[in-house]
């Protein structure tokens, strides 16, 4: 074999050598010059990253924007603001109670309003029949001269001749009273202004202890009745309408408690 010839089957074998060494992952020249010590290998690791360096899904704090920016008018639209269902019940249970309030307040005032009318109306059907009742020539007939002495005696003989006078609930007058109007006209001709009910009339003047010590022209009252005592444990009295105005004995109390009071 000619040198020429060797030369070239060592070059050949010299490759197949390092294509050997390739494939092997480890490069034949960097083998033979380590191996001879020419060169410095070094290696490095790196760790593997799974995990991302931003999170993209992190709301955002803050925006910067320059003053000149131009957002096509967006900034001023008047964009809608919407309630959630809890808000609009609770709003339209607000709107309720206002209104259910003021329909009570109203309903209230008009029942207000209709008891002064229906007061006045009162008012003034009593002042009409008191007044026809005075203005009648029964009434004026009817009515005694008041003695020009004032005491118990003159009151007492004064309101017995009223006897037979008819009964009228509510009435004043001779031409119709009821017990505590009887009582408060009989007092009324002698100058003397009492309140209009039996049980106002029981408390006023000076208390008389017993029935012993009443004397003629004291009131005996309570809550119920009224009645002038004329003597003796009897009473001139306004009673009902089938009675009318009459000298009773003080049974007509029923038993219940009075009080004795003097005026005069």
């Amino acid at each position: 074999m000619t040198m020429k010839k060797m030369k070239r089957s060592i070059a050949i074998t010299a490759a197949a050598a390092m294509a050997v060494s390739v494939l092997a992952g480890v490069p034949a020249a960097v083998a033979d010059d380590a191996a001879s010590g020419d060169y410095v290998v070094s290696t490095r690791s790196f760790p593997k990253v799974n995990t991302a360096k931003t999170d993209f899904l992190a709301e955002a704090t803050s925006t910067d924007v320059d003053d000149d920016s131009s957002w096509g008018g967006l900034e001023s639209m008047n964009v809608p603001q919407t309630k959630s269902q809890a808000e609009k019940d609770a709003e339209a249970q607000a709107k309720a109670e206002a209104e259910a309030r003021a329909a009570a307040e109203a309903a209230a005032a008009e029942a207000a309003q209709r008891e002064q009318e229906a007061a006045a109306s009162r008012s003034e059907e009593r002042e009409s029949l008191d007044t026809a009742q005075e203005d009648t020539p029964a009434a004026q007939a009817a009515t005694p001269t008041v003695p020009t002495s004032k005491n118990g005696a003159s009151i007492a003989s004064y309101a017995q001749q009223f006897v037979g006078a008819p009964y009228v609930s509510g009435g004043t007058t001779p031409a119709g009273w009821d017990c505590s109007g009887f009582v408060q006209y009989v007092f009324a001709q002698f100058g003397i202004s009492l309140p209009r009910t039996s049980g106002a009339q029981a408390g006023v003047g000076v208390a008389v202890p017993s029935l012993a010590q009443a004397q003629p022209g004291d009131i005996i009252a309570n809550g119920a009745h009224a009645a002038i005592y004329v003597g003796n444990g009897l009473v001139v009295n306004a009673l009902n309408p089938s009675q009318g105005t009459d000298v009773t004995g003080l049974d007509v109390f029923g038993g219940a408690g009075y009080s004795i009071r003097r005026v005069l």
